[in-house]
Parts: structure tokens; C-alpha cells; sequence
């Protein structure tokens, strides 16, 4: 496992937040407004993530060009966009940074893409385990009966869950 470190850490202006919150409205649509703040820092990492602390808690991140929710986020301010839904067999590997496969899904929400990130949330106490990137889109991944469906990118335990600010 890479440790994380941070190369930088600042507060962005105003157009810089703006730009920001954009991003993350195509990616989740109106929940983006759940993370609204006028103060964002950016904190450089020497991994693949850029992350976006708002009120000083790491919820953002950017990863592929692509803005969206930590795990940190997705728990603290749950909304309801790009959800897959995994059974409790499935658990002990997504808490150790295994992929998603095809017979763990319980279900998908219908506004998955290929490319786009997803939140991965356990079926029992509907509580985010990890986020990824989709592989499939919603039609494909419901049709499919094995395989890996979303690339796991950021879970419980990780250098990102436990970074330290």
C-alpha cells in the first residue's frame, strides 16, 4: 500500500470553488449542494487524489478528472445519485479494497455510467463501504450474472480514510 502524503495545502478562490462545485454537479446532480461551503482548501497528495476540505474534513476528492465525494462524504452527507448496492457477502472484501463482482449486487441505481464514480453501500444498514469506478452502465450491469463491475478506488481503511489532518 502507497502511503499517502500531502505536497500542498491551501485555501481555493472563489471561481476556483465555483468551478468545483460544477464539476460535482454533473457528477451527483442537486446534491452537490449538500457540500456547499465558502471555505474550500485543496490539499495536493503525492498519490492519484486531489482532495477538497470543506468545513476541514476531507469530503471531496478529485480522482480521473472527475469530482466527487469521499467515503468520508458519502457518510456524512448521504444523498441518493450513483448508489450500488452489495450484499453482506460481499463486506469483508470491500472493507479490504477488493472490486466489486457481479453476484455481490443486490442492486444499481439507474443513473450509473461507464467511467463515472459510484458509491458502494452494504445492503443491511445502508452505510457506504467504498467508492468506484463503474466499469458498466446501469442495463449492463443488471443483465450481467458474473464478472467485475466496478473498480474499487477509495474504502474503509484506507490511506485516504485515514488521513490525518
Amino acid at each position: 500500500m502507497v502511503v499517502l502524503s500531502i505536497k500542498k495545502r491551501h485555501t481555493i478562490r472563489k471561481s476556483d470553488i465555483a468551478k468545483l462545485f460544477t464539476d460535482l454537479e454533473d457528477e451527483i446532480g442537486d446534491a452537490a449542494a449538500l457540500f456547499r461551503s465558502e471555505k474550500v482548501e485543496m490539499v495536493e497528495t503525492t498519490s492519484a487524489f486531489t482532495l477538497y476540505l470543506i468545513d476541514r474534513k476531507p469530503l471531496l476528492m478529485e480522482y480521473g478528472g472527475r469530482v466527487f465525494p469521499t467515503l468520508r462524504g458519502a457518510i456524512e452527507r448521504p444523498f441518493p445519485e450513483r448508489h450500488i448496492v452489495v450484499d453482506m457477502g460481499a463486506v469483508a472484501f470491500m472493507v479490504k479494497g477488493a472490486d466489486v463482482m457481479r453476484p455481490g449486487i443486490v442492486a444499481v441505481s439507474d443513473d450509473i455510467v461507464p467511467g463515472s464514480p459510484v458509491v458502494i453501500i452494504e445492503e443491511r444498514h445502508k452505510k457506504p463501504l467504498s467508492i468506484g469506478i463503474a466499469l458498466y452502465d446501469s442495463p449492463t450491469i443488471r443483465g450481467m450474472e458474473k464478472g467485475k463491475v466496478v473498480q474499487n478506488i477509495h474504502y474503509v481503511s484506507d490511506e485516504i480514510w485515514n488521513l490525518e489532518l
